[in-house]
């Protein structure tokens, strides 16, 4: 049997059906019929930083709008993995992002 919740197998634990994945329980009434009980779990928040220029390395890159010989890159494969990844680049003096591709 699977968990209606996440698709885990439910295994039985102490004459209740429970999920080992996400905790969602069954339970066998006097008739012998299944009911659904949920588990209560906590809500979890998520911070998400902003993203922070300065972490990335810097090189010598000419930017095209102010023409700043430094900027910070970083690598993303954004095609195939066949092919070669793109290059971001940020200018450390207006900002500009661009891209370069091999």
């Amino acid at each position: 049997m699977f968990c209606p919740k996440c698709g885990s197998i439910i295994i039985n634990k102490n004459g209740k059906l429970v999920c080992s994945s996400c905790g969602y329980t069954l339970k066998k009434g006097k008739e012998g019929k299944i009911k659904e009980k949920q588990s209560k779990k906590k809500d979890k928040t998520v911070k998400v930083a902003k993203e922070n220029p300065e972490v990335h390395p810097k090189t010598k890159a000419k930017c095209p709008k102010c023409g700043n010989n430094e900027a910070y890159f970083w690598v993303v494969q954004t095609r195939a993995a066949d092919e070669p990844p793109t290059r971001f680049y940020k200018c450390t003096k207006c900002g500009h992002v661009w891209r370069e591709y091999s």
